[in-house]
């Protein structure tokens, strides 16, 4: 990662977390940590690891297409994967994910990565249902349509395309294989054709509808569920809001992180959730207690588990560098053997000339 991009989340998150206590009545927020009852989180925690076992599926049913893995192996690599989201810029862990399953399975990343981008756009879609579902009965907190409105043009036109390229595999082979031609270098074309290949493998999934329609119900599956830990966390504090609004929060707070910040999302999570429950009449002390206690509930346990996975699975985090390492110097290799060359030949030229 560059450590511009690194600075630029912490400073966007920083922004966000002064936003968030600013103004705060801090006696009334340490009194509702204080009197909460912390037991709810327990159920919370087991619900949210039903819609992880829901993700797994998911992604199980999107690789079958290249390889069978069951569950019980592809289970701690989404883990490992959500525990790099959380501690890495950028939601890196899709890429650390996508690694550990070509070292585990030989899936190449090309394809897997190209499942987890639909993921992410399914999860996208979901989330803008929620807010439209919710929008008849409860308004929108103010400040936040433009974030709705930039979230749905960039998932409605990234859904086009995908949908665009898979419909005809061999109009879009024709398409990179002309872009191949005329744009890449020659000593790329290999490894770009066998890249481009492998990301239509990985949109198989969007050739049917019945597969479609799959996915994107097993989505809406997994969000409720994720909701439903929301309502478990919210017994455990002074205040309630009904089920819908905490549908609105877990949209609002999940589109919230688009926008780039720190691992985790930390500081756009909470303000989107904060000003959600305000908008509900929660008093801001107790939103910001319960949304904060939320957001530890969610990042901590998969983390700590995601950190026993990669003991587990003997995954260290210089494997993930050493690949691109790896992947760099075979391509400067190349470069320098082609340079080698060159200069033989203009060598060889040059004593031609000096012969005639």
């Amino acid at each position: 990662m560059r450590r511009s991009k690194v600075w630029l989340g912490v400073l966007i998150s920083g922004f966000f977390i002064w936003w968030t206590i600013r103004g705060l009545d801090w006696g009334g927020f340490w009194s509702a940590l204080r009197s909460a009852n912390y037991w709810w989180i327990v159920p919370g925690v087991l619900v949210y690891f039903g819609a992880v076992w829901a993700r797994t599926w998911r992604w199980h049913y999107m690789l079958r297409h290249i390889k069978a893995v069951s569950l019980r192996r592809l289970f701690p690599v989404v883990v490992i994967g959500y525990m790099g989201n959380n501690v890495y810029p950028a939601r890196a862990g899709e890429v650390i994910r996508s690694y550990v399953l070509k070292r585990k399975e030989g899936i190449g990343m090309g394809a897997s990565l190209t499942t987890v981008i639909l993921e992410r756009l399914f999860d996208g879609l979901v989330m803008l249902l929620f807010v439209f579902v919710t929008l008849p009965f409860i308004a929108l907190p103010a400040g936040w349509n433009k974030l709705v409105i930039i979230a749905s043009v960039l998932f409605g036109l990234l859904l086009i395309f995908f949908f665009a390229v898979a419909a005809n595999p061999l109009r879009t082979e024709r398409l990179y294989s002309w872009f191949l031609r005329r744009i890449v270098p020659q000593r790329f074309h290999e490894r770009a054709r066998t890249l481009f290949d492998k990301m239509m493998l990985g949109l198989h999934s969007l050739r049917s509808p019945r597969e479609v329609l799959m996915i994107f119900v097993t989505s809406t599956a997994i969000w409720l569920t994720e909701t439903t830990k929301y309502w478990f966390v919210m017994q455990a504090f002074d205040f309630r809001v009904p089920f819908s609004v905490l549908m609105l929060m877990t949209a609002v707070a999940n589109l919230a992180l688009i926008i780039p910040a720190a691992p985790g999302g930390a500081g756009t999570f909470d303000v989107a959730g904060i000003s959600v429950l305000k908008s509900f009449g929660v008093r801001e002390a107790i939103a910001t207690s319960y949304t904060l206690v939320l957001h530890l509930a969610l990042w901590i346990p998969i983390t700590i588990l995601g950190f026993w996975y990669m003991w587990r699975e003997h995954v260290a985090w210089n494997d993930f560098d050493q690949a691109m390492l790896e992947q760099t110097g075979a391509e400067e290799r190349i470069h320098q053997r082609e340079l080698a060359l060159q200069e033989q030949l203009a060598d060889k030229n040059k004593l031609m000339e000096a012969d005639v």
